[in-house]
């Protein structure tokens, strides 16, 4: 009986696997594919919402994402696309920028060559007529920031008004009837400026003062 071999039994016990990993998978897709739809979504809401100047920012970005990473600047940010690392903004003017005429200033330009003109004009005129060749020591003309200023100055110690009066010498009116044609065809205001002497007048009638010549000069030329 010692010497009798007893039998070897071997019992194999198979595990159960579990199905948890398996049954999970699923859900990771599901996953994947809500976040790509909520991509999708948002990416369409922003397109909705996008001015066109937008619309073509984003798609020049993605056209070239890296063109600016790598050849220009020293660092992604230099780049004048709204999305950093993006290309050029083609909406944008490069090199020179061409700039709107100021139409206030257009308008002082035109205006300063039609002064400059009418200055020509009565200089013409002056060298054309042997009555105001003779007068020309008598008349200064120049722009001023105001317009084209005209001034009869008295050069020979003549006076241009009588003493005390308004009365025009006829020199004077001479002068004023041979330029008043030209300053006619121009649609300029006209300022006349008249002057006296230092001689007063305050006790004069009715308070007649230099003022008043002064006034009553300017409206008779």
């Amino acid at each position: 009986m010692k010497n009798q071999a007893h039998p070897i039994i071997v019992v194999k016990r198979r595990k159960a696997k579990s199905h948890g990993a398996a049954h999970g998978s699923w859900k990771i897709a599901y996953a994947d594919f809500m976040t790509a739809m909520m991509a999708f979504f948002l990416v369409m809401w922003l397109i909705s919402i996008s001015s066109p100047k937008e619309l073509i920012q984003i798609a020049e970005y993605f056209r070239t994402p890296l063109a600016t990473a790598v050849t220009g600047g020293d660092r992604i940010s230099n780049s004048e696309s709204p999305i950093p690392g993006g290309g050029d903004d083609y909406t944008q003017s490069q090199g020179e920028v061409n700039k709107q005429p100021n139409i206030e200033e257009l308008k002082k330009r035109m205006e300063q060559s039609r002064l400059r003109k009418l200055r020509g004009d009565l200089d013409q005129l002056i060298e054309s007529d042997p009555k105001l060749r003779a007068l020309r020591p008598h008349l200064k003309i120049d722009l001023v920031q105001e317009g084209l200023r005209i001034q009869i100055i008295d050069s020979q110690n003549r006076p241009m008004f009588r003493t005390g009066s308004a009365d025009v010498e006829p020199y004077m009116r001479d002068i004023l009837r041979a330029i008043a044609p030209v300053l006619n065809g121009i649609p300029n205001r006209i300022s006349l400026s008249g002057h006296t002497d230092d001689f007063p007048y305050a006790s004069g009638e009715k308070g007649y003062s230099n003022w008043e010549l002064s006034a009553d000069r300017a409206n008779a030329s």
